[in-house]
């Protein structure tokens, strides 16, 4: 992923056997047999019911109101309902279940911008982050601040705290991972207050006529802000923005500071002999049990897609997390910790229209959070799973069970006699690799020639844009834990962090001071 590459996903807005006919109607008359003989019975639908209900009564029959000492917020970037109903197919069949859809509650987030109707990762890391909506294209500000406004960055007024800087007055340890570049818009939302997004390094700033003197870049901030000096635990991709362009890193990549700073090297400085600095998998995985702090970058900008991934150099997000839990958990002393970790690259791969790389990426995001609850206790450790925005990506048709989530519709075919494919986009880059022109004419291509299993493969999206756009509909929320109720409902996003914060006592109003208990002592 380049730079170019991300202007263009993220633009700153200044403001068993059917029928052998396969029908054409709307409501086609399809015939498949049931996926297994028992699925014929309602015996077998009702002890289904019957199970679920069970779970449902045994696990909120006991409200656990007691402290959350741990906090976990993960967030699939771009993970939408549809992503996660279609990533259940590619796990095994419509009836399986992310870790995480096994959390007893769920809700639904309202993500739009203060000044957007359809949100951008910048404003919604600020919501769920900060507990503030915000303008697009802004991270850690708040509305009064309009997109590349240097000088509102720098006032202080305008400045929000994220859950992250919460917590550490509270002398938790803290950290982040993410499968982005450490210094893009939802991890920046844990320590940074950008007027602009896209500041992910001085060069950024200038090329928009910024001073970086006034309004610091996001790695300067990481490396130097009162939260990003104390964060236990730094783990993703974005080497180039931390080292000067004259400088080329272990990959070959060239540094885009402008300013000549390594501030990679200023972090090493910083800190004392038990901070770590990492940049492969090898060196990650054999961190001390000694390490109190890690600052892990595993690619010049974005780590590649779990399928592109070489497993010997790029460690996985659920690798990355046991690791930062680990970390933390030893450095809380006690204190408790929160941990954000995002699953980045879902975004990218629906803006680019690959249904494959995006829905692959959300069973490895599923992993790491399954991973997280089995090692953590229900009694004290609160986690949270959600998305920032949605995407067009939907999920159509009248398939068979288990019918390929990437093939072509196997019940019906489209009006022009060519099958269409069960994934599809509103819009994207999609619409030239599916459509092609003849005399004319615009015509649909047969999907039956083509590969569609090439994870390269640009789903079929009916607007022509070079980025698919986000989707403006609710995001689900699923909660695990201490107060995990408190997640249920429909809300606004930014109301994701205050309920955290009163389960883990770090905000004025939480279960501490309602029960009257103490926060462990430092």
């Amino acid at each position: 992923a380049t730079h170019v590459a991300e202007r263009r996903m993220h633009p700153v807005f200044s403001l068993v056997n059917a029928l052998p006919n396969r029908f054409k109607r709307a409501m086609p008359q399809i015939v498949f047999n049931p996926l297994k003989t028992e699925e014929r019975y309602a015996e077998y639908w009702e002890a289904m019911a019957t199970e679920t209900l069970e779970k449902q009564l045994d696990s909120k029959s006991l409200i656990n109101t007691q402290m959350a000492r741990n906090v976990m917020l993960f967030i699939g970037d771009g993970m939408s309902i549809p992503t996660i109903t279609a990533g259940r197919v590619y796990l095994g069949g419509e009836e399986k279940q992310f870790a995480f859809e096994q959390f007893p509650y769920v809700g639904l987030s309202k993500t739009y911008c203060a000044n957007m109707q359809v949100a951008d990762s910048a404003c919604t890391a600020t919501a769920y982050l900060g507990g503030v909506k915000a303008n697009y294209g802004t991270v850690g500000v708040s509305a009064a601040v309009q997109v590349k406004d240097c000088q509102a960055q720098a006032d202080p007024l305008n400045h929000v705290a994220s859950i992250a800087a919460w917590a550490q007055k509270q002398g938790m340890a803290t950290g982040f991972v993410t499968t982005t570049s450490v210094t893009h818009a939802s991890p920046a939302g844990v320590y940074a207050h950008i007027a602009n997004r896209n500041w992910e390094n001085d060069a950024e700033v200038l090329a928009d006529n910024g001073d970086p003197n006034v309004c610091p870049d996001a790695a300067a901030q990481l490396i130097n802000s009162p939260v990003g000096q104390k964060l236990n635990v730094i783990l993703g991709g974005g080497r180039e923005n931390f080292l000067p362009q004259q400088m080329i890193d272990s990959s070959g990549a060239p540094g885009r500071r402008m300013d000549g700073r390594n501030l990679i090297q200023e972090w090493k400085n910083q800190h004392t002999n038990s901070a770590h600095y990492v940049e492969n998998r090898k060196q990650l995985l054999s961190l001390s049990n000694r390490t109190s702090r890690v600052l892990g970058l595993f690619a010049p900008y974005h780590m590649p897609y779990h399928l592109d991934a070489n497993p010997e150099e790029q460690p996985t997000l659920q690798e990355m997390v046991k690791v930062a839990m680990d970390v933390l958990d030893r450095q809380s002393a006690g204190r408790g910790y929160f941990l954000f970790v995002e699953g980045g690259r879902i975004d990218h791969g629906h803006h680019d229209t690959l249904a494959l790389r995006a829905i692959d990426e959300t069973a490895e995001f599923g992993k790491a959070v399954g991973l997280a609850r089995s090692l953590t206790s229900l009694d004290d450790t609160l986690i949270v799973v959600s998305s920032d925005h949605s995407h067009t990506m939907s999920l159509a048709g009248y398939s068979s069970r288990k019918n390929d989530i990437f093939g072509i519709n196997d019940g019906q075919l489209a009006a022009d006699d060519l099958p269409y494919a069960t994934l599809s986009y509103a819009n994207g880059p999609g619409y030239d690799s599916n459509y092609s022109r003849e005399k004319g004419a615009v015509k649909r291509k047969n999907l039956r020639h083509i590969n569609m299993k090439n994870k390269d493969f640009m789903f079929p999206s009916a607007v022509p844009l070079a980025s698919e756009t986000h989707g403006g509909d609710d995001v689900a929320v699923f909660a695990s834990g201490p107060y995990a109720h408190l997640f249920s409902g429909v809300y606004e996003q930014h109301f994701i962090p205050h309920a955290l914060g009163y389960a883990g006592c770090l905000i004025e109003r939480n279960m501490c001071s309602d029960k009257g208990v103490e926060r462990r002592p430092r």
